[in-house]
């Protein structure tokens, strides 16, 4: 996109590969540091391949890719104009994000003009939508897509502008090939489509745009919000990188939520299965979809702060890596966390003698109006469920209609998920014990309890004005720093 001169810094040829994922807030909030100091420092060992979400203000709320997905939504309402009002404010609100990096006149001149040209282009794709009041999946896939262009065209100016010889990769035409699943052979398909663009970068630094074009059924469908997250995961697999980093606003994973609990400790590591535990109940971790495709490979990921680039961070190790680590640690459970925002489901059965088809039933509805259960514990004639509360009301409705035919159900509200994650929990005796009695000396009254099968993971449903001082009494007894000293 920008001219190159001799003096500019770039990829070493012999070097390793390091992979690092920037969300949309790191790259709106702390581009300069991004620019001016972590990237230069790895490409004194390192080379560098760089993968960028859309730009964030000061929330994701607020962020591109609500807005263009607003814009979609918009240009299908009837009478309304707001979808041109938004491109007008992504337009600038990049003019003036690109304007506030970038110092030199002729590099700024031609990432303004690249802005511009995407943002007419993003408006003619929504005048035409309007035009035919229609939006496709794929079509919706493309206008999410735009955040990610914008982003990565200011992610390259600015290290041109700073002295790195940066090149934007786009994605969109990258899969050529026709599937009717998302299985293993496409993401293996995949990883060396993306190893094989950015070879053809050669010593410049690849920044790529985390949207992958065409997917079966949609990448927003498939995939969902993390498709940047996978994007970065295959390109590390497909390079055989030495780690993939996932780069946020804090320093790791903790012990607990350290905004939440003082005394929360940063894990130095943690296994695939405790961040793929942390990660449903709670703790944005990273996606386990990602998760899997690296962890496959034996590729560590590396969770860091843009805001403390020094930190050692969390490492998620490939199993037999964490062996060797582990080997000399306590067997004390990893991490407390909390999801908010659930409601319980309790069904009673109207018979006394219950037919072998009573769960059966029930998850057929359940099924069939799209209720997802976070959480379940059975009796005979009895079944409580922990559902996320932000579903459709009118499907949970639905839902509870038809059960009512098997019993009587009632619905308790503003319910939360404690969970204790720690993979060594299982080699332990008394550790739902400990748990429990801290909850009970803290007065928290418990709805139901859940472990699964695999021991990795102790959970028990309690009120919502509790969860917080259930979690301090769990951290407390069992993962503060007098705990660790006493095991």
């Amino acid at each position: 996109m920008h001219s190159t001169s001799p003096q500019l810094r770039q990829n070493a040829a012999d070097q390793p590969w390091v992979v690092q994922k920037y969300g949309g807030t790191s790259v709106g909030k702390f581009l300069e540091t991004i620019a001016s100091d972590i990237i230069p420092s790895y490409l004194d060992t390192n080379r560098v391949v760089i993968v960028c979400s859309a730009r964030s203000g000061e929330t994701k709320e607020k962020g591109t890719t609500n807005q263009l997905l607003r814009a979609a939504e918009e240009a299908l309402t009837a009478g309304s104009n707001k979808h041109l009002e938004i491109v007008k404010e992504i337009t600038a609100d990049h003019l003036k994000a690109a304007r506030s990096v970038v110092k030199n006149p002729e590099i700024l001149k031609q990432l303004e003009a690249q802005i511009e040209k995407e943002c007419l282009k993003l408006r003619s794709f929504l005048q035409a939508a309007e035009i035919i009041d229609e939006i496709s999946p794929r079509s919706r896939d493309i206008i999410a897509g735009i955040g990610e262009l914008l982003s990565c065209s200011i992610v390259t100016a600015v290290l041109q502008d700073k002295g790195i010889d940066s090149q934007i990769v786009v994605l969109n035409n990258i899969i050529d090939r026709e599937f009717e699943t998302l299985d293993q052979e496409f993401y293996v398909y995949l990883s060396r489509q993306l190893a094989d663009i950015v070879s053809q970068c050669g010593n410049k630094v690849p920044v790529l745009t985390g949207f992958f074009g065409n997917v079966p059924g949609s990448l927003l469908a498939t995939i969902g919000r993390g498709y940047t997250d996978l994007c970065a995961a295959l390109v590390a697999v497909g390079l055989r990188a030495q780690e993939l980093q996932i780069w946020k606003e804090v320093d790791g994973v903790f012990t607990a939520d350290p905004r939440k609990v003082p005394g929360a400790r940063l894990l130095p590591n943690i296994s695939p299965e405790e961040a793929a535990e942390l990660t449903y109940y709670g703790s944005e971790v990273i996606h386990p979809f990602t998760m899997e495709q690296v962890i496959r490979a034996e590729i560590p990921i590396r969770i860091k702060n843009v805001e403390n680039p020094a930190g050692s961070g969390t490492i998620i190790f490939p199993e037999d890596q964490l062996k060797q680590v582990q080997e000399h640690i306590s067997k004390l459970p990893t991490a407390v966390t909390i999801k908010d925002n659930i409601c319980v489901l309790n069904v009673h059965s109207n018979r006394k003698n219950v037919s072998h088809g009573f769960l059966a039933k029930i998850f057929a509805t359940l099924d069939e109006y799209g209720v997802v259960v976070d959480l379940i514990s059975t009796s005979e004639v009895h079944v409580s469920m922990a559902l996320e509360a932000d579903m459709l009301q009118a499907n949970l409705d639905k839902a509870i209609a038809n059960l009512e035919q098997l019993g009587k159900v009632d619905v308790l509200r503003d319910m939360a998920i404690l969970s204790l994650v720690g993979k060594r929990m299982k080699n332990t005796v008394g550790t739902a014990g400990k748990m429990f009695t801290a909850l009970a000396t803290a007065g928290v009254n418990i709805e139901i309890i859940s472990q699964g099968a695999s021991e990795i993971n102790i959970s028990c449903v309690v009120d919502k004005e509790n969860a917080l001082s259930a979690m301090k009494a769990i951290h407390k007894s069992l993962l503060s720093i007098e705990a660790v000293q006493g095991s």
